[in-house]
């Protein structure tokens, strides 16, 4: 079959259907009564909270509402929207002085120093990477940097900073973690985690943290059925209109420059090409790259998941408990 777009197709009422189903099948095997997730704004949380919405009803519902001070200025505002239009309850948690506490920011901004001595208060950054599909070198992650001034820098990072900053950015998603079973701990609901299939298959979560949840409905759904379940579900428009952003790093920021080889309509399809044996010379034409480039970025896919196969893992364990295996679900 010839690659296009339409094979990601989805039949919306039958995918909500069947997210609903399992999604009122697996709470009371987990013997929970309702569902916590964060709200970002963002397609997938935004999704996300709907079915669960449509799965238990807006009373069985919280959203968390977790800004932090790098957050972006509509954050919180279009999570607010979401919650108001689907009717949920939300708690809002300001986690920047847990951040703060933590050395979030004092741990990341010595990282850049190392890398760029000036840098400091009043100063803006993000972490880049180069496309895949431009370049057949070895891709090095660099940080742009953002004077009080408004003038950039750019600086290639070491692997013992890039590693810093990363380490140190992570307190955002384990904060976030750390608060959604809070809350569904003393309301005995389960925490839903809102990763989509690019970024669960590609290990574009941090383990512990926002890749920590008790179900997580639509990581079976590449991103752009995501964007096509918001359409059916009917959200606002200014949340299906917002491109996928990292809202990690107090520079504006797109997933593809900081992980993801392509936007995430390319990227898409590119996996999916992948998962199902397209050769690049058949994948390329429906991807408007060349042969070469589709190379490119199966060659990332593959070592993606080599890379990132740990944060799938659960604890390790010397021997086996088999007790305790033979009564999970």
């Amino acid at each position: 079959m010839t690659l296009s777009p339409e094979l990601l197709r989805l039949e919306p009422a039958e995918a909500v259907t069947t997210i609903t189903d399992g999604l009122r099948r697996l709470l009371p095997q987990l013997r929970r009564k309702g569902a916590v997730l964060g709200l970002s704004g963002g397609i997938d949380s935004s999704v996300t909270a709907a079915l669960c919405v449509r799965a238990l009803g807006p009373e069985r519902v919280l959203g968390l509402l977790m800004p932090e001070a790098d957050s972006a200025d509509d954050t919180l505002a279009l999570s607010r929207l979401i919650a108001e239009h689907l009717g949920v309850a939300t708690v809002l948690e300001d986690i920047t002085p847990l951040l703060e506490a933590s050395g979030c920011y004092a741990r990341r901004d010595a990282a850049i120093r190392s890398v760029i001595p000036g840098y400091g208060p009043g100063w803006k950054a993000k972490l880049v990477l180069p496309s895949v599909a431009e370049s057949d070198s070895y891709r090095l992650f660099s940080v742009v940097a953002q004077a009080p001034d408004g003038s950039q820098v750019r600086e290639r990072l070491t692997p013992e900073s890039y590693l810093a900053i990363i380490a140190a950015t992570s307190f955002k998603q384990r904060s976030r973690k750390l608060l959604e079973y809070y809350h569904a701990d003393r309301l005995n609901y389960a925490v839903v985690g809102t990763p989509n299939r690019l970024e669960y298959d590609q290990g574009f979560f941090v383990k512990n943290g926002d890749g920590a949840a008790d179900i997580k409905p639509i990581a079976h759904l590449y991103k752009s059925q995501v964007y096509q379940l918001a359409e059916y579900l009917e959200l606002p428009t200014e949340i299906r209109s917002r491109p996928p952003t990292t809202d990690t790093y107090a520079l504006p920021q797109s997933q593809e420059e900081f992980y993801f080889s392509l936007p995430y309509h390319q990227m898409d399809l590119c996996l999916y090409a992948f998962n199902h044996g397209y050769r690049p010379e058949e994948a390329a034409p429906a991807l408007n790259l060349s042969a070469e480039q589709v190379t490119r970025v199966y060659r990332d896919i593959e070592s993606k998941r080599r890379a990132t196969r740990y944060l799938h893992l659960a604890p390790l364990l010397i021997e086996a408990v088999p007790e305790v295996s033979a009564s999970l679900p």
